[in-house]
């Protein structure tokens, strides 16, 4: 009874004061709940109890759901950042030369990309070893090619940007590094009436870096501003 009589007096008054200290505390909350069914007895239903339950698991739902939609807010944000940094960085050369270089330093770093690749296809020989020149981030291949990487041998529809997991590097598409490529985003490259097909291929060593199931606006509209520098640096 000291101990009954003590803890009421010190803690009813903080109850009657600040009755929120007690509602906002879910363990308390549970508690209390827990100790009311078992003074109504067994043979009493609490559905006060049990609706209260339901409810708490679904606040619990719905918390993890605002918390990975903020999740996905933010990372998408930080993309979209990401990619605005790339182009800028893409358009500030005044040569192409260093524009290649930068497309393979650079803009890899920001993008956190391991490996980058410009494809040209070529059904020359002099074309081929005029593109050859153009440094190592310029892989050069024959006519149908980048149809045939993409696709993989199956009769499916190209799409503007192709994300996916690889298991090796094949085609020696990547170069040295090229094995330890585990994901890659491939996007189809216009570079204008009367020019060959293009491709600019980013190889990560993360296999979730690049996935199917992620979107791909971001990186149609890095290719669309690539496609645009590409076709003034050739005219």
């Amino acid at each position: 009874m000291t101990n009954i009589a003590k803890m009421t007096a010190g803690v009813r008054d903080i109850i009657i004061a600040e009755p929120e200290v007690i509602l906002e505390d879910a363990d308390v909350m549970r508690a209390l709940i827990n100790a009311n069914e078992k003074a109504l007895g067994s043979n009493i239903v609490d559905l006060r109890g049990i609706a209260m339950e339901r409810l708490e698991r679904r606040l619990d739902r719905l918390e993890d759901t605002h918390r990975s939609v903020i999740a996905a807010a933010y990372e998408n944000l930080a993309g979209t950042n990401q990619v605005h940094r790339a182009i800028l960085r893409l358009l500030e050369p005044t040569g192409f030369a260093d524009f290649l270089s930068i497309l393979g330093s650079d803009v890899a770093e920001i993008l956190r990309v391991d490996c980058t690749r410009l494809v040209l296809e070529s059904d020359s020989d002099e074309g081929s070893a005029a593109l050859q020149g153009l440094g190592d981030v310029v892989a050069v291949a024959e006519p149908g090619f980048i149809q045939d990487y993409l696709t993989q041998g199956r009769d499916a529809p190209l799409r503007p940007v192709t994300l996916r997991q690889v298991r090796s590097d094949s085609n020696g598409l990547y170069g040295p590094r090229g094995i330890y490529v585990r994901s890659e985003a491939c996007i189809r490259v216009d570079l204008g009436e009367g020019r060959m097909p293009a491709m600019l291929a980013f190889g990560a060593e993360d296999p979730h870096h690049f996935a199917p199931t992620q979107g791909s606006d971001l990186l149609t509209f890095f290719a669309g501003v690539f496609e645009r520098a590409m076709r003034r640096w050739l005219a």
